[in-house]
């Protein structure tokens, strides 16, 4: 199990090698190889925690897992540079039309749900709950909202100041649609970063600020952080397990994927990681703090791994 430290670990513009993270080993295990998996920061736990556990197993293969956001991670894929790339919104068809034309053929596997949290300063108690109308007013492009009292009367007289995902994050393509309307539209006036935890410490240190990001990082500084509540016209609801199972916190719940470069599937250690992983991720992805899928799911992810070509 990952245990959550007030931080989660930073891996931005970094590979964390894990190809024996501690703890036993079986010694008659022979299996050598590497492993190279990169994307999304919102997936980056539950890979650390794959990882660590796969490197207690089998010792002779290098687990590699770089945080590039999902664009960038994709890109690497359908490069033929990584075997694997950590998803927080599906690949969109130009993505699949380009890993194709290079000769790439990927399996997705859906991994977990998650819920986009929208963030303030733990003390910001005016931030409580805002309305999908209020934050589209908030992040359009060329919004005229300078100052809170802009976006409500009562609000403070004080300056905005907005954190988001970077440019090659899914978190933001995600975002921006479900919230402006269109992927990747938004104010440019905001700070980004494709590091999870630069939001956190952001956010978690300005009393104007806004930001948003996966629930797992929400969860792992709620005592600084305050998730703000989405009204989509049904009523505030507030990001948790089970409002994200349920499908109540919308319109930001969203599911995480893996993408698998099948050629891959001919490394044995390749094919025994993602055997490994599937395993264990319904588990894993709780103890993170997100929202397994139902077991079938997984199952299915199993069976098409089964019947892909290696």
């Amino acid at each position: 199990m990952l245990t959550r430290p007030l931080i989660l670990p930073t891996a931005f513009g970094l590979a964390c090698a894990l190809a024996a993270c501690g703890g036993a080993s079986d010694a008659r295990n022979g299996l050598r190889g590497e492993v190279r998996e990169d994307g999304s920061s919102t997936l980056y736990p539950v890979a650390v925690a794959v990882a660590e556990q796969f490197g207690r197993a089998y010792p002779g293969v290098r687990v590699s897992v770089g945080v590039s956001g999902t664009g960038g991670g994709i890109r690497r894929l359908c490069s033929d540079q990584i075997d694997l790339a950590n998803a927080s919104r599906a690949m969109t068809p130009d993505e699949a039309t380009s890993c194709r034309a290079r000769g790439v053929e990927v399996i997705e596997i859906p991994l977990a749900l998650d819920g986009v949290t929208v963030v303030a300063r733990r003390d910001s108690e005016f931030l409580d709950c805002l309305s999908v109308e209020e934050l589209a007013r908030l992040w359009q492009p060329g919004s005229v909202v300078e100052l809170w009292s802009d976006l409500r009367p009562d609000f403070p007289e004080s300056e905005v100041h907005l954190f988001g995902a970077g440019s090659s994050s899914g978190t933001y393509d995600f975002f921006t649609e479900q919230i402006v309307g269109s992927t990747r539209a938004s104010r440019t006036d905001f700070q980004a970063s494709e590091d999870d935890n630069v939001i956190v410490t952001s956010v978690a240190g300005d009393a104007q600020a806004l930001g948003f990001f996966g629930y797992v990082y929400f969860a792992a500084n709620a005592e600084r952080l305050r998730a703000v509540a989405i009204d989509d016209g049904s009523g505030c609801v507030r990001p948790s397990p089970a409002t994200i199972a349920d499908g109540s916190y919308a319109p930001l719940v969203r599911t995480l994927y893996l993408y698998l470069n099948t050629s891959s599937l001919e490394r044995p250690a390749v094919q025994r990681y993602v055997e490994f992983l599937l395993e264990r991720v319904e588990r894993l992805v709780a103890d993170v703090g997100y929202v397994a899928l139902p077991s079938a799911a997984y199952a299915e992810s199993s069976a098409r791994l089964g019947r892909a070509p290696s």
